[in-house]
């Protein structure tokens, strides 16, 4: 099985951001655990702060992968584009989020990616990515 992992905005600040909210590791430490809890599935990771480029990855690899796990950050209450973009693809996305966005501000309690995946996970911190990965 072939998997990548997308994640958005600020998340390449994973360790050093907003620790309380957020957790002391970055996210390539915790990829490495990932792999090895997971060695029988292929798994790639890429992140980008740019929506375009964020999108770009999403055709590149749209077609190709079993699985897109999605944390598309703050873009994920904004942006059309990027739903379009999921919404054009075949391979299936399952939308992540490290915590409960259903708890926060007001405005990030709506997902517009949310539609186009086949699920929604939020709210186990950084094992979010890992209940992604079990469910398949």
């Amino acid at each position: 099985m072939k998997v990548i992992i997308i994640n958005g905005p600020n998340l390449n600040l994973l360790g050093k951001r907003e620790t309380s909210i957020y957790g002391n590791i970055s996210f390539e430490e915790y990829l490495k655990d990932l792999k090895k809890t997971f060695p029988d599935i292929k798994l790639d990771y890429f992140q980008s702060n740019i929506e375009g480029v964020l999108i770009d990855k999403i055709q590149e690899v749209g077609f190709d992968y079993d699985y897109i796990i999605l944390n598309a950050g703050g873009y994920s209450h904004t942006s059309v584009a990027l739903t379009d973009s999921v919404a054009s693809i075949s391979s299936p996305v399952i939308e992540v989020h490290i915590t409960n966005i259903y708890s926060r501000e007001e405005y990030r309690t709506t997902s517009l990616l949310s539609r186009n995946c086949v699920s929604v996970i939020c709210g186990f911190g950084l094992d979010s990515y890992k209940l992604a990965l079990s469910s398949l």
